[in-house]
């Protein structure tokens, strides 16, 4: 009878000490599409307290987790595309933004792709990439505090702002 007790007493620690909480790791950043047109990667400096946000140029929304444009967000940068050539006397700062889950790093991270690939865009609708600067703010700047749903939507967001040359 003690061996029996002894040999599931046994099972138990073993089972218990092999399991194990799975670990859950963020899916892997989808490669942007876009492939830049500037070899040097030159940026203008992000440096400024004076860029500004212009109604005319709208945000761009992504998805959970990815960094793709939507059809939606490529005609929102077409129209803004539109803007930004007929001031090019503007220097521009993308802003990518995440909502709040995931860690510190992986939100900086996606944020920066975001920017990135907006850039990349706006290049491609002929925008001088030399014109427009990235910074990621990942989930450091929401623009709705909440925790839901909804909220987390609106924090997932590339915003353009501009400051004269």
């Amino acid at each position: 009878m003690l061996r029996k007790h002894v040999f599931v007493l046994c099972c138990l620690v073993l089972s218990v000490g092999c399991a194990r909480k799975a670990i859950i790791k963020p899916a892997a950043l989808e490669p942007a599409v876009i492939k830049s047109d500037v070899k040097d990667g030159s940026e203008p400096s992000v440096r400024s307290a004076e860029w500004a946000a212009v109604p005319e140029l709208k945000t761009i929304y992504f998805d959970y987790d990815k960094a793709l444009l939507k059809p939606a967000a490529r005609d929102r940068l077409v129209e803004n595309s539109g803007y930004l050539k007929a001031h090019p006397e503007l220097v521009v700062i993308i802003e990518g933004h995440c909502d709040e889950r995931g860690t510190n790093e992986y939100n900086m991270g996606l944020g920066q792709q975001r920017a990135a690939l907006v850039r990349e865009y706006y290049g491609l609708l002929g925008i001088p990439l030399s014109q427009i600067a990235t910074i990621s703010y990942g989930e450091e700047k929401p623009a709705n505090p909440g925790y839901t749903k909804d909220a987390w939507a609106k924090n997932r967001r590339a915003e353009t702002k501009v400051k004269s040359k």
